[in-house]
């Protein structure tokens, strides 16, 4: 083979290369979206104009994610928040409108206790949809309710439904990140879950 052919071919070789990286990194960008936003990925594309516009916006949020000194909880703080929400929940039965208020209260103190910032719902959706995107759909219903609720045009039956919302998004706030716990404490958790 001559020099000519042997350079043609590494030319040739590298153009492939290049283009093939070209062609490869928006998918490889586009499947790690995907995997880390879950169904925000998708909401997202719908919300903007294009799907490059969208993966931007993903991107834009994780970088504003990373900027937070988000922390675990303490085995203590966690025991305090369960038995706060146990508290919403058992308050459900008498006040509904009440608890779903509380409800939501407690969610935006556990916000920021574990270092998200809690100003304006938008916000809110924004930082959290970067880890706690599989929730995140709860949470907007739960919201969504609450502002019926708040011009009397939400049911008891809607408010069951918020708190079974706002509960997704609490425990998933509560557990995620969180300091790891011993098995029977896991447990209890799941019990909690199914009860309501």
């Amino acid at each position: 083979m001559s020099t000519g052919a042997i350079i043609g071919l590494v030319v040739a070789v590298l153009v492939v290369l290049v283009v093939l990286v070209f062609v490869l990194r928006p998918a490889m960008q586009r499947k790690k979206l995907r995997d880390r936003f879950g169904p925000e990925y998708d909401h997202a594309v719908e919300r903007n104009d294009s799907r490059t516009a969208a993966e931007k916006e993903l991107a834009e949020r994780e970088h504003r994610h990373s900027e937070f000194d988000l922390k675990p909880l303490s085995a203590t703080a966690q025991d305090s928040y369960r038995r706060h929400w146990a508290n919403v929940q058992a308050k459900f039965v008498d006040s509904p409108e009440s608890a779903i208020a509380d409800a939501d209260r407690l969610v935006t103190d556990l916000m920021a206790e574990r270092g998200y910032p809690t100003e304006g719902y938008e916000a809110q959706l924004s930082v959290l949809s970067v880890e706690h995107a599989r929730t995140l759909e709860h949470y907007r219903k739960a919201h969504d309710i609450s502002e019926r609720q708040e011009i009397g045009e939400a049911s008891t039956e809607d408010l069951r439904t918020a708190m079974v919302h706002y509960r997704e998004l609490f425990t998933d706030l509560l557990e995620r990140g969180a300091a790891p716990r011993k098995d029977k404490d896991r447990e209890a958790v799941r019990k909690e879950k199914t009860d309501v």
